[in-house]
C-alpha cells in the first residue's frame, strides 16, 4: 500500500471511530423514544441506524485488521479485502434488519396504537442532524483537494465507501420518519407512519443487496 494511500486509510479509520460513537448514541436514543412513543417510523429508523453502527464498527475493525497486518505473511494476497469482506458481512445483518422491521410493521398494523407525535418528530429531528454531521465528517477533509490520480485512491477504499452509503441511506429514512409524523399530526393520517417503516425496511433490503453483490463480486475475482 503506499504512502498515500495509508494516509487516506488512516483519515478514514479516525473519521469512522468518530461517526461510530455518535451513531450509538443517537441509536439508543431514537429506539427507546421510538417504543415509548409508539411511533414505528422512529423505531425502524433506529433499528437502521443500529445496522449503520455495526457496519461501521466492522469498519473500524477491517481497518484496524488491514493496518495490524500490512506487513505480515500471513495473506497471500495482501490485506485489501478485509474491508470488502467486512462489508459482505454487514449486508447480511442489514437485510436481516430489513425483514425484521416489515414483520414489526404488519405487526403494528394489525394492532395499530396511539402515537405520540410531538417527541417522536422531535427526536426524528435530532437523529436526521446527527446523521448531517456524520455524512460532513466522513465527506469532509483530505479528498476534497486531491488530483485525480489521488481521488482513484480514495475511491478504491471500498470499505469506507460501503460505510459513507450506509449514513446516506440512513439520512434518508431519517427524512420520511420525520415527514410520516408530521403528516401524521396534522392530518390524522396515523397509518402513514407505519407505511413508510414499510418502506424503510424495503430500502435497508435493497441497500443489502446491493452491497451483498458487489462484495461478492469482489471477493471470488468476478472480471468487471
Amino acid at each position: 500500500m503506499s504512502e498515500h494511500k495509508t494516509e487516506i486509510s488512516t483519515n478514514n479509520e479516525k473519521k469512522t471511530l468518530l461517526v461510530i460513537i455518535f451513531t450509538i448514541i443517537t441509536m439508543i436514543a431514537e429506539i427507546i423514544y421510538g417504543y415509548a412513543t409508539n411511533s414505528m417510523a422512529l423505531t425502524a429508523d433506529g433499528y437502521h441506524m443500529a445496522t449503520h453502527a455495526l457496519a461501521l464498527t466492522l469498519t473500524y475493525v477491517a481497518y484496524i485488521l488491514t493496518r495490524h497486518f500490512s506487513n505480515s505473511d500471513l495473506f497471500q494476497n495482501g490485506t485489501e479485502k478485509i474491508g470488502t469482506l467486512t462489508a459482505y458481512t454487514s449486508s447480511l445483518f442489514l437485510g436481516f434488519t430489513g425483514f425484521w422491521i416489515i414483520f414489526e410493521v404488519i405487526e403494528r398494523l394489525i394492532n395499530p396504537q396511539s402515537i405520540k407525535f410531538d417527541e417522536a418528530i422531535l427526536v426524528a429531528i435530532i437523529g436526521l442532524i446527527v446523521n448531517a454531521l456524520c455524512i460532513f465528517i466522513m465527506e469532509g477533509g483530505e479528498h476534497k483537494h486531491h488530483t485525480h490520480d489521488e481521488k482513484k485512491d480514495t475511491d478504491e477504499d471500498y470499505n469506507f465507501k460501503s460505510a459513507y452509503y450506509h449514513i446516506l441511506a440512513d439520512a434518508l429514512t431519517s427524512v420520511l420518519a420525520i415527514s410520516a409524523l408530521v403528516i401524521g399530526k396534522y392530518f390524522n393520517i396515523t397509518y402513514l407512519d407505519s407505511l413508510t417503516g414499510i418502506f424503510g425496511g424495503i430500502l435497508i433490503i435493497n441497500w443489502a443487496k446491493g452491497l451483498l453483490i458487489n462484495t461478492i463480486k469482489i471477493l471470488v475475482d468476478v472480471r468487471q
